[in-house]
């Protein structure tokens, strides 16, 4: 996993670490001015790291961007109309994506092409395609690259991970996943939508490799209500709590996925459902040893934005939410007395002493888990280690989302197919 608490001193003893890391902004997107860049400024000024340009296709944010930034950093900002500008700038070592989420991938091979480290944010991608071809493009190169699966750097995460690969938690039987809000303007941006016009920006280069549609500014600023340019629930939230099971686990990928769910509340012309239940088979590929199941759950028009995440086994629970281990629903003596066995209880502890919550919206001025994050990606840059949540992270939680918007939009079981890493429904290749 890589490293954490560099002293100024250690830093002087590793080879160019008195050279500035020059940083690229790849989109002046909420979640980036609102979060990453608040994480980055905790710790540019001892890390010797700054930004000092800002790519985006809208001519109004790229000049808020470097409004803004300039304001940050106390000296000039270059903006680009484009990445081809940006890569084209002289001494630029690393860059922070933060653009829509089917442009993640992409905008990543571009940016180890141009030999620059990558903080991605998440979901890493939404087709195989380009999941393949990105994981290629990084394996290829000797870049950093750090997904946006904050979770791998909070330390009660860090403290599960340990517990359940002791075997002290004993086999998962059953993992519960929840991420649910009430919120109608969750991800609409209608006063933005209203200032932006076509000839301000470059419609055909924000689609990229997507089928052609007629311009529409819903989709350009909307884009997680809208598929094919996001999963919308899976990729958005699921992506960052599937991670999680791969993690603690070492398993890549569901072995099956269901889905049901639909448009229930918000009739606004979206794509992307409000309401969402799948659920996944999880165990080794070959189906004879023990699995799990895990529900993933998420609704947009009941809930208090509380992320959840509960592991069972037969000895008890995991609750990420209180970051407490306990005998609860464990097999008690009675139960077990009943068919000659032994009880089976964990013991109640506490998985760390403070808990890290996570903030679960982009408005959160960099919350403590985004800026570890964020800083291990740095220390990482500069040791050249493997970061926290590197690119098969997010590889393997793409596939666990293709999975999931496959068994949504088909109706049917999907399942993924080792040999030629696609996504399979009715015995053929998924394809958007």
């Amino acid at each position: 996993m890589g490293t954490m608490g560099f002293t100024a001193k250690s830093y002087g003893n590793i080879i160019g670490a008195n050279d500035r890391v020059r940083v690229g902004a790849v989109g002046f997107s909420d979640r980036f001015r609102q979060a990453l860049l608040p994480s980055f400024l905790n710790h540019h000024k001892e890390l010797n790291f700054d930004i000092v340009a800002v790519s985006d296709l809208w001519k109004l944010r790229r000049e808020e961007g470097v409004a803004h930034l300039k304001s940050k950093f106390g000296h000039d900002i270059t903006g680009c109309r484009n990445n081809d500008e940006l890569y084209n700038l002289k001494d630029l070592d690393a860059v922070i994506v933060g653009t829509a989420d089917f442009q993640h991938a992409l905008h990543t091979i571009e940016a180890v092409k141009a030999k620059c480290d990558v903080y991605c944010e998440k979901p890493f991608a939404e087709t195989m395609e380009d999941a393949k071809a990105a994981l290629k493009a990084v394996k290829e190169s000797k870049q950093i690259i750090q997904i946006g699966s904050q979770r791998r750097s909070g330390g009660n995460y860090k403290a599960a991970s340990d517990f359940i690969k002791a075997g002290k938690f004993g086999d998962i039987t059953m993992v519960e996943l929840s991420w649910n809000v009430n919120q109608p303007g969750r991800w609409r941006r209608p006063d933005l939508v209203a200032k932006l016009k076509q000839e301000d920006t470059d419609w055909k280069r924000f689609l990229l490799n997507r089928p052609f549609e007629a311009w529409d500014p819903r989709k350009y600023l909307e884009y997680r209500l809208f598929w094919p340019y996001s999963s919308g629930m899976p990729g958005q939230w699921m992506s960052h709590q599937i991670d999680t099971v791969h993690w603690f686990t070492g398993l890549k990928h569901p072995r099956s996925v269901v889905s049901n769910g639909g448009i229930y509340q918000w009739k606004d012309g979206r794509r992307n459902w409000d309401t969402t239940t799948a659920v996944f088979d999880y165990g080794p590929q070959d189906n004879k040893e023990k699995g799990f199941q895990v529900v993933f759950t998420s609704r947009m028009h009941n809930g208090d934005e509380r992320p959840a995440e509960i592991y069972y086994s037969n000895g008890g629970e995991m609750n990420l939410i209180t970051n407490v281990v306990s005998p609860v629903g464990g097999l008690s003596e009675k139960s077990a007395a009943a068919m000659g066995m032994k009880a089976n209880l964990l013991p109640e502890l506490k998985l760390v002493e403070k808990t890290e919550a996570v903030a679960a919206s982009a408005n959160t001025g960099g919350d403590k888990l985004t800026s570890a994050h964020m800083r291990n990606w740095m220390e990482c840059i500069r040791s050249r280690k493997e970061a926290n949540a590197p690119v098969e992270a997010g590889y393997y939680h793409s596939i666990a989302n293709i999975m999931t918007t496959a068994a949504s939009r088909t109706g049917m079981k999907a399942t993924f197919d080792e040999v030629k890493q696609e996504v399979m429904v009715d015995g053929k290749i998924f394809k958007y």
